[in-house]
């Protein structure tokens, strides 16, 4: 988390929504990401989608098994979207977000049981920190 932390922080310079993810295997960094939406003119490059397309191109797999995201906000539900397709075994999460977090707080996507795939899911990890640099980044802002 604390590398995802280090990306968040990559976001923030670039005047991007401060989010940054990182994904492993046995420990080992495949992919990484962070927010960059705006200067791409691309919605869907939020950290998660950026960092499941990382780990793709270097494995040459769109399925990435036994793989763990650490991003440091609760993935929205497009992202978790991606991580079902990409079949990640776990996801680790910092802040909640309250306005569009698909895991516990407006969707809890991840408790459907109906779904073909299902991903174990921790939340709060460095939360404070994690939520801290985007309070700092929304108040800047204002």
């Amino acid at each position: 988390m604390q590398k995802a932390l280090l990306l968040a922080k990559r976001a923030e310079v670039t005047g991007e929504v401060p989010v940054g993810a990182v994904l492993t295997i046995n420990n080992e960094v495949i992919g990484e990401g962070f927010n960059c939406p705006i200067t791409t003119s691309d919605p869907t490059a939020h950290a998660e989608v950026r960092t499941l397309r990382d780990a793709a191109r270097k494995t040459g797999n769109y399925r990435l098994p036994r793989a763990t995201l650490y991003v440091t906000l609760e993935p929205c539900i497009m992202c978790v979207g991606a991580m079902l397709h990409a079949r990640i075994e776990r996801l680790v999460f910092g802040a909640s977000d309250p306005k569009t977090g698909a895991i516990v707080s407006v969707f809890k996507i991840l408790d459907e049981k109906r779904l073909n795939h299902q991903i174990i899911f921790q939340g709060g990890v460095l939360a404070p920190e994690c939520g801290k640099i985007l309070s700092d980044f929304f108040q800047n802002k204002r």
